[in-house]
């Protein structure tokens, strides 16, 4: 049995970008591509990707 091949890593940072300029989250890319939050960070960071400030439906900017 051969082990599966990776997809090119250009390739990866590639969709991985693109996604996240689409607006997917990153903990979103991370469940949906099996990686870890810090690599897609990473990852999207390497790609050149302008990084969103932090936010979410829970996220409150003024302190309760």
């Amino acid at each position: 049995m051969t082990k599966p091949e990776n997809p090119p890593r250009e390739r990866v940072l590639t969709e991985l970008r693109s996604a996240y300029e689409r607006g997917a989250s990153i903990r979103t890319l991370a469940a949906t591509t099996g990686r870890s939050y810090g690599s897609v960070h990473s990852m999207l960071r390497e790609s050149g990707v302008a990084m969103r400030g932090r936010g979410g439906p829970n996220h409150r900017s003024h302190p309760r």
